[in-house]
């Protein structure tokens, strides 16, 4: 193998593509042999939300406010709520859609739709809903990805799954709890996947009311990225973004996808 067909390889294993024409997709193992190497003995100095190369906003001035609805798949976040998703359907408000393996797996069927209808960007949100850590790193009782290995599979076996469905490889990721370590967000990156945090907090992991959830959105300003949820019908997630859109719309506000523009 020459020296430019090696490194167009270590390209396509690095990004987990397939779109250099006679290459297969990497297998999982040599992915995570790959950035094992990589990061071997690397020790990470940040952990939080705010971590360098996380995308908070959108880079423009535009009156624009991008929705984005968490489905996290845990045992009691399966559901959906089908009021607030057919209301974006009818009113044609677009949202980016973040994914969590286990949650696909519980509606396949409404995944598919979902995928379908170009309102909405299928994001993905991990395989197991793990904060992205190499070391194990955990919040609000939730442990993370136990190293480089365990962050590989959380990303690219979900995008893996997506992709399988959907017929789209997602972007964008955000881990479960939206925490992260700086390597993994490298890690990510290099798995061909931007790392999507938020500017405007919505729903407080849908455990806001209704009226809590209206009055956050109410304060939005021009690029910002909202986090919701749409996986829990019983809490006031869904009515309080029912309530906010038309005073925001009122009030000259465009909803968007995060991929409709650069990020910041």
């Amino acid at each position: 193998m020459n020296r430019i067909s090696a490194v167009l390889l270590a390209i396509i294993i690095i990004t987990g593509s397939a779109a250099f024409a006679g290459f297969s997709p990497p297998s999982m193992e040599g992915l995570k042999q790959l950035n094992s190497a990589r990061y071997s003995g690397v020790v990470p100095a940040r952990w939080g939300e705010v971590v360098p190369g996380v995308r908070t906003r959108l880079d423009t001035g535009e009156k624009v406010l991008a929705l984005t609805l968490d489905a996290c798949g845990s045992a009691k976040g399966k559901g959906v709520d089908s009021r607030l998703m057919e209301f974006l359907v009818r009113e044609q408000i677009p949202a980016t859609l973040f994914i969590n393996g286990r949650w696909i797996d519980a509606n396949p069927e409404l995944f598919r739709q979902l995928a379908a209808n170009p309102l909405f960007e299928i994001a993905n949100h991990g395989i197991r809903h793990k904060p992205a850590s190499i070391s194990g790193r955990s919040i609000y009782g939730i442990a993370g990805t136990q190293n480089v290995g365990d962050i590989v599979e959380e990303i690219e076996l979900n995008a893996r799954k997506i992709e399988a469905i959907s017929g789209v490889r997602p972007k964008l990721y955000r881990s479960g709890t939206a925490y992260y370590d700086e390597i993994a967000i490298q890690i990510s990156q290099g798995l061909g996947h931007e790392v999507a945090g938020y500017s405007l907090l919505g729903d407080a992991g849908a455990t806001w009311s209704a009226a809590q959830v209206e009055a956050a959105l109410m304060k939005a300003v021009p690029g910002d990225i909202a986090l919701l949820h749409m996986n829990h019908p019983e809490g006031g997630t869904g009515a309080g973004i029912i309530a906010a859109v038309p005073e925001l719309q009122r009030r000259g506000f465009r909803f968007v996808r995060m991929s409709d523009y650069p990020l910041k």
